[in-house]
């Protein structure tokens, strides 16, 4: 038997958002005090389960309809690939996303922005990744909201993704923003990641080749999930 002996690159310093970040108040107020407890994981932590059976349920690619209607605003694709430190697709995992509506609302109880509320648009989807990690998702634009971190503040237009990785212990948190969006440079959870390359792989990049003719632009995103390129995520 061959023995494969795979190099693990660790995180860069500043390419993760600190627990607390002074410019962005929630976190001085939630973030942990004490150092964490070590606790050592069991076998069905770290191998499982899997979702290459699809128990999970079907995909739910196609946020713009919900059987009754079409959603309002500019319908674009996301597109990309998960892979690991080494570039290795990180096949069969879940994917899920959720985001506010073309308005900057979430159907959520707890969204009371003064902004319309789409019956036709829910903002979640899930799916598993292909063989190659690829995922693709049909959505709308999000709109930008406020948020009353600090006087005036919104955030810039964002999609949250939710990653597993090989099993439920290693799930991940992170967000996709939009190219050229002039609310980065004034977000403080965008400016919270100290390092700019880093704050830069949370943007994806308009790809022309995946936009369809009359009908939605295309946008591609890679998440690494771990090493010196990670993607900055917030539960790191």
């Amino acid at each position: 038997m061959i023995s494969v002996r795979r190099v693990y690159a660790p995180v860069r310093e500043g390419t993760q958002p600190p627990n607390d970040y002074p410019g962005y108040t929630s976190s001085v107020k939630r973030h942990a005090l004490r150092a964490p407890l070590a606790i050592a994981h069991s076998l069905s932590e770290i191998t499982g389960p899997t979702f290459e059976d699809r128990w999970n349920g079907p995909d739910a690619v196609d946020l713009t309809r919900d059987g009754k209607g079409e959603a309002q605003g500019q319908r674009i694709i996301v597109a990309g690939n998960v892979v690991d430190e080494a570039g290795r697709p990180v096949r069969h995992t879940l994917v899920e996303v959720w985001q506010a509506n073309a308005a900057g609302r979430y159907d959520h109880d707890g969204d009371q922005h003064d902004a319309p509320l789409d019956p036709h648009f829910h903002g979640s989807g899930s799916t598993v990744t292909d063989d190659e990690g690829g995922f693709r998702f049909e959505t709308i634009r999000p709109g930008a909201y406020p948020w009353r971190n600090h006087y005036n503040a919104w955030r810039p237009a964002h999609i949250h993704f939710s990653l597993f990785g090989p099993s439920f212990a290693t799930r991940l948190i992170t967000q996709m923003y939009f190219p050229g969006d002039p609310l980065l440079e004034i977000d403080p959870i965008f400016q919270s990641i100290p390092d700019r390359a880093a704050r830069e792989r949370l943007i994806s990049s308009f790809d022309n080749e995946l936009s369809q003719p009359e009908y939605a632009l295309g946008y591609r995103w890679t998440i690494v999930l771990r090493g010196r390129d990670e993607t900055p995520m917030e539960n790191r």
